[in-house]
């Protein structure tokens, strides 16, 4: 198996242009999901709307790295894994992206005064999340260290399971306890947005998964 590796280790691509988006990517993503953590910890609302406008600023800059990512798969006729691979890894990270922004924008649109515990909660489990991906997403380069990669992996997973659970509580809540059905509306899209960022997380890690099986 060695010397097998070591003959498609030579036939890779030397410019390593996707592993360096990836890795700018998944950092950028860790940015977010911090700025997402200040933002609900912060009973703040001027503090809140600056993390708002940061965030937004940050997704944007991951809309600039998928874009670069796609230019040069297109460009690229030889690339380090399958095309769609990389296609779909890009697209379930910008999710990611998206999910977060999209959370934070709700919650200043929404004019959310009061972050609840379970809110807190999932933010934190995307920060989480988005670290165990900056942390196996560098390993794609030498695929040396293939347990920290299914740690990392494994890890998400139960994250997921857990931000499934936090959510499921916090709906059954809203319904029984929130009287004012607007305010029932907002959270109920809040809770939802932040749920499908860990979603996404957990779709970015089964891709890795499914990089490695096919060239461990």
């Amino acid at each position: 198996m060695g010397g097998f590796n070591s003959i498609v280790k030579l036939f890779m691509p030397k410019d390593r242009v996707f592993y360096s988006l990836f890795e700018d990517v998944s950092a950028n993503l860790v940015d977010m999901a911090q700025e997402l953590v200040n933002l609900v910890e912060s009973n703040d609302p001027a503090f809140r709307k600056d993390k708002t406008h940061l965030i937004e600023r940050l997704e944007h800059k991951n809309d600039d790295y998928t874009h670069r990512i796609f230019v040069e798969l297109g460009q690229n006729f030889i690339t380090p894994f399958d095309r769609e691979d990389i296609h779909y890894l890009a697209s379930t990270l910008d999710d990611v992206a998206d999910y977060i922004h999209g959370s934070a924008k709700r919650m200043d649109l929404y004019k959310i005064k009061e972050i609840t515990d379970s809110v807190r909660k999932l933010a934190h489990l995307i920060l989480e999340g988005c670290k165990e991906l900056h942390r196996a997403i560098p390993e794609l380069r030498t695929m040396n260290n293939m347990r920290l990669i299914t740690d990392a992996c494994v890890k998400i997973n139960s994250l997921e399971n857990h931000a499934d659970d936090i959510y499921d509580r916090a709906i059954g809540d809203l319904f029984e306890f929130e009287t004012n059905a607007a305010e029932l509306i907002k959270m109920r899209e809040i809770y939802q947005a932040l749920e499908i960022a860990t979603d996404k997380c957990e779709d970015s890690a089964n891709v890795i998964e499914t990089i490695i099986i096919k060239y461990a």
